[in-house]
């Protein structure tokens, strides 16, 4: 078979669908975003990379299978220039409208292409208790059985310790960014502990080799996450406005859930009362228990 992948990004999102190429057989072809290549040059099961800017390069050629898991317009029309025999995921219907194929559901349902609309879309996504490898695997016919991810090779750095910080979450999700890190980190010092905040790299490469280079992760639902879970590491993460039903956690990962989780769940902007709605000393006291 031949088999094209579309995943552009977040990066973290691309990272967590690795674990297909563990189950795929075949020729897979994989389109993502430019940024993004690196995490997925030179890893087992993708024969051929295209970044997007080079899309185009697919038109005539003829899949099996694609797995559309973007929920952009421009992705879906790409569509209209690929022939395949099976398609998962988003497309254009006849009038044009952006919508997506019935075995895909499971997952699309809970997006913001939703066919219930967004309002309900949250709500379904607040009730699902399912891994999002659970709801691809499951549309594609496929059992999750804990396939881990895949990622590449790291660039060695300087970063070293016992206890990585993220604190960033960039601009897109700001109520991300839990509020304590700082007086977290002297906590843990005071402990004895190495601790480190994960600096803003030039590359992805680089991003992989800090977290790599310590033993234990705390951040909350961002890229370094998906790398901690991905090299094995032991990692703390801190919910606040995202789903943290969605992120399967490997025997590896400690979840600590705002309990105003609800009132500010996927809300994109910024509140003071849901970045503080957890303590410090519940964090600190489940580092240490999971540390030991």
């Amino acid at each position: 078979m031949r088999i094209l992948i579309i995943k552009l990004g977040a990066t973290g999102d691309v990272v967590r669908t690795t674990p297909l190429l563990r189950v795929l057989s075949g020729e897979i072809h994989w389109i993502t975003s430019d940024t993004n290549q690196v995490m997925l040059k030179g890893i087992s099961g993708v024969e051929r990379l295209i970044p997007w800017r080079e899309a185009e390069g697919v038109k005539g050629t003829e899949y099996d299978l694609v797995i559309n898991l973007e929920d952009s317009l421009e992705a879906a029309q790409l569509l209209s220039y690929i022939k395949y025999k099976e398609l998962f995921g988003a497309y254009l219907d006849k009038s044009g409208a952006l919508t997506y194929t019935e075995s895909s559901r499971k997952w699309f349902d809970l997006s913001l292409i939703s066919r219930y609309g967004k309002k309900k879309a949250d709500e379904l996504k607040l009730k699902n208790r399912r891994t999002y490898q659970e709801l691809i695997f499951d549309g594609l016919g496929f059992q999750f059985k804990g396939e881990t991810y895949l990622l590449p090779s790291p660039s060695e750095t300087e970063l070293k310790g016992d206890i990585a910080i993220a604190e960033n979450s960039g601009k897109v999700w700001p109520m991300k960014r839990w509020a304590y890190y700082k007086e977290l980190k002297e906590k843990l010092e005071g402990r004895g502990y190495v601790v480190n905040y994960l600096p803003m790299r030039n590359t992805l490469l680089e991003h992989i080799g800090d977290v790599q280079g310590h033993k234990y992760l705390v951040s909350g639902d961002t890229l370094p996450m998906h790398i901690a879970l991905g090299s094995g590491i032991k990692c703390l993460t801190i919910f606040l406005c995202t789903s943290p039903w969605e992120i399967y956690d490997y025997g590896l990962q400690k979840k600590i859930v705002s309990p105003l989780l609800e009132e500010y769940f996927y809300k994109r902007d910024y509140d003071k009362r849901a970045v503080t709605a957890i303590g410090l000393e519940e964090v600190y006291q489940n580092i240490i228990e999971q540390m030991r």
